[in-house]
């Protein structure tokens, strides 16, 4: 049995993901052809940087977080979005 709900955003953009506080599960992304993608989070605009992933281009990419996730104590801010097409957020 599951300890929370987990709840799924895609995004395109940078910046918030609108979500508040919250943990990050697994993140799924789509790189463009173009080159290495590169993904970078942080606790609100601004914050600690918390997740950060280079990825290989021209692929989708799961990445999966142990345990409780990453913690986002303020709002889960995507800093850096690079050569990524979309991407999906899971969070509880």
């Amino acid at each position: 049995m599951s300890s929370s709900d987990i709840s799924a955003k895609r995004v395109t953009a940078d910046g918030s993901l609108a979500v508040g506080p919250a943990r990050i599960r697994q993140v799924q992304v789509l790189t463009s052809n173009v080159g290495a993608g590169r993904l970078t989070l942080t606790n609100g605009d601004g914050g600690p940087t918390l997740l950060d992933l280079d990825f290989i281009a021209d692929d989708s990419h799961s990445v999966n977080i142990p345990d409780f996730g990453v913690r986002f104590q303020d709002d889960v801010w995507i800093e850096t979005k690079t050569n990524i097409t979309a991407m999906t957020m899971f969070y509880s």
